[in-house]
C-alpha cells in the first residue's frame, strides 16, 4: 500500500476553502490562490495526502490566476479525468492516491516545456520548501529542485 492515501484526519484539518476545492470539486477564485505568486525553490503535495504533485521548477506564470505547472514531478500520482461541467469539455486533474480535486489541464502550456499547462487550485496544495523536504520524507525528490 502507498504511503500516501486519504487521510480522514487530514481532510478534518482543511479550511473551509480546501474542503470545498478538493472534496467538491470546486474551483478558488482566480488571483485568490496563497501560492500564486510563491517563487521559493521545493515542491507541492496534495494537501490531504501529502503525495508528491509539482516542483517549483516546473511551476510559471501563465496568467490564468491560478498556479500553473508544465508537468508533474511524479505522473503517477496525478490522473485525468473527461470533465464535462460548466458547459466546456476539459480535463480535470486530481491527486491519485489522496482523490483531492487539483484543477485541470490545457494544451496551451510553454511549447518547449511540452505545451501543457497544470492549473491547479493553491487550496489543494501544500508547499514544502527545499530545506524541509528531507525532514518531511521528501528528500527522494532534491535532484528535482534547483536553487
Amino acid at each position: 500500500m502507498s504511503r500516501y492515501f486519504k487521510d480522514p484526519d487530514a481532510i478534518a484539518r482543511l479550511t473551509p476553502e480546501q474542503y470545498r476545492v478538493t472534496q467538491m470539486s470546486g474551483t478558488e477564485r482566480p488571483g485568490t490562490g496563497p501560492l500564486l505568486g510563491n517563487k521559493a525553490v521545493g515542491i507541492y503535495v496534495d494537501v490531504v495526502s501529502g503525495e508528491p504533485l509539482f516542483a517549483s521548477g516546473d511551476k510559471y506564470e501563465s496568467g490564468c490566476g491560478w498556479p500553473s505547472f508544465t508537468k508533474p514531478i511524479e505522473p503517477t500520482n496525478v490522473t485525468e479525468l473527461r470533465d464535462v461541467t460548466h458547459g466546456m469539455i476539459r480535463t480535470e486533474v486530481r491527486s491519485a492516491n489522496g482523490d483531492s480535486h487539483l484543477g485541470h489541464v490545457f494544451p496551451d502550456g510553454p511549447r518547449d516545456r511540452g505545451g501543457l499547462r497544470y492549473c491547479i487550485n493553491s487550496a489543494s496544495l501544500r508547499f514544502v520548501p527545499k530545506e524541509d523536504m528531507t525532514a518531511e520524507g521528501y528528500g527522494d525528490y532534491l535532484d528535482q529542485v534547483e536553487d
